[in-house]
């Protein structure tokens, strides 16, 4: 509570004023992307954020459904006692999907983030212990005959349309309970006898995400939040009797990005010599000039995000790469791309893809994790090039250096 004071009239009247003040409980839900070379065409993020609460106490009971819960500290106590018959207690969860948008701390660049609550549960305490409220001397008699509907009425079995969960557990004032939450709808539980007081101790809430394609998304941390609202006529409710001690619950979400993009050589790859197909000698043999001059390199690429590839070089003939000799002849030499099938350009397969000097060329997608897959770069000298080289009389050594980037920061 915030009490406001203030000083009035000659009198000096003290008046005091005061309001509930508006407070919020926050839990961070988080969520990785890192590509797994055991499962490479598993593109999802995988919660990482510590089960609590009804999910960390009965595990089994939500391995198999891809279930997640938090255990919330906000308290509802009852503002009245709760009389027989009358509009009794239970719980509301958001059961609809809802979306919020999530965004990279360094690229700024947007997605789409969705949630729903499955499941919504606590543990009542009562004033007084349920057996001397009914009448009784069995503690778990005392609890199923408190609730109209008998053994049915036992806090174990889900008020409708809320589903019975399979699980709970008592003592003489207090029951433990879990319930799943298919619609957003109150799920309420009738007292048959006058309850003076009582309270749910915390809150806990199952829930399941959407998230979006990581493949699409650039490395990075994506950030947002989504409030709810707790209390009577809230998202999340105990009933029209019960008060919370905290009016907001924000979730604040955090999906780390963590792509790969790795690209390696066999030993010696760095050093690339052209020659004719099928090699000099036979060139030597005929005398006939070669018609082409080239030489096919491997590399290793293991990627999970879109990449650009860039071509520089030392000497460069318009876009395309030149080697010099020491007598000041050039000649003209294309770099061609090939990648791995599952990277795509524009959803095509990069097959024989022109590299230009200083041009970024891509983005080029993987459509799921490549791990270590092989592509080729052809460095193949130009005809015209060819005819110099093969010019009567003419002999030169020509060399240079060419280089090809690649960029994940696209």
């Amino acid at each position: 509570m915030e009490c406001l004071k203030k000083l009035t009239g000659k009198l000096a009247l003290l008046m005091t004023l005061c309001v509930p003040s508006a407070e919020a409980a926050n839990q961070e839900i988080r969520a990785l992307f890192r590509p797994d070379p055991a499962q490479p065409n598993r593109n999802m993020f995988i919660n990482t954020t510590p089960n609590s609460g009804y999910c960390a106490i009965h595990p089994t009971e939500c391995a198999g459904k891809k279930m997640f819960s938090i255990q919330v500290p906000i308290r509802f106590n009852s503002t009245r006692p709760i009389s027989p018959g009358l509009s009794g207690v239970g719980v509301k969860a958001p059961a609809d999907w809802r979306q919020l948008t999530v965004t990279n701390r360094d690229t700024q660049e947007t997605e789409t983030v969705e949630i729903r609550i499955t499941g919504m549960g606590s543990r009542y305490s009562l004033s007084h212990s349920a057996a001397s409220l009914v009448g009784v001397t069995d503690i778990l008699e005392g609890h199923q005959k408190l609730w109209i509907g008998g053994i049915g009425g036992s806090w174990d079995y889900a008020a409708p349309p809320c589903l019975y969960s399979g699980v709970g557990s008592y003592s003489d004032k207090s029951y433990s309970f879990f319930w799943k939450t298919p619609v957003q709808a109150a799920c309420t539980k009738v007292p048959a006898f006058q309850i003076p007081a009582m309270a749910f101790e915390y809150f806990d809430f199952a829930y399941e995400l959407r998230t979006p394609n990581p493949m699409g998304m650039s490395t990075g941390l994506y950030t947002g939040s989504l409030a709810y609202s707790v209390g009577r006529g809230g998202d999340f409710d105990m009933g029209q009797a019960m008060a919370p001690d905290q009016t907001s619950l924000d979730l604040d979400f955090v999906l780390d990005v963590q792509h790969t993009l790795k690209v390696d050589l066999p030993p010696g790859g760095n050093k690339v010599a052209l020659q004719p197909e099928g090699g000099w000698q036979p060139w030597i043999e005929s005398g006939r000039k070669p018609t082409r001059i080239y030489a096919d390199q491997l590399f290793y690429i293991s990627a999970s995000s879109m990449f650009r590839v860039t071509l520089r070089c030392i000497k460069a003939d318009v876009l395309a790469c030149a080697l010099r000799s020491p007598n000041g002849e050039s000649a003209v030499v294309n770099v061609i791309l090939t990648l791995p099938n599952g990277i795509e350009l524009n959803n095509v397969p990069v097959k024989e893809f022109y590299l230009q000097v200083d041009v970024p060329r891509g983005p080029f997608q993987p459509k799921h994790y490549v791990d270590r897959k092989g592509g080729s770069l052809r460095f193949e000298m130009t005809q015209a090039s060819i005819d110099l080289l093969f010019r009567p009389g003419f002999s030169d050594t020509f060399s240079g250096n060419i280089t090809v980037i690649w960029d994940s920061d696209v």
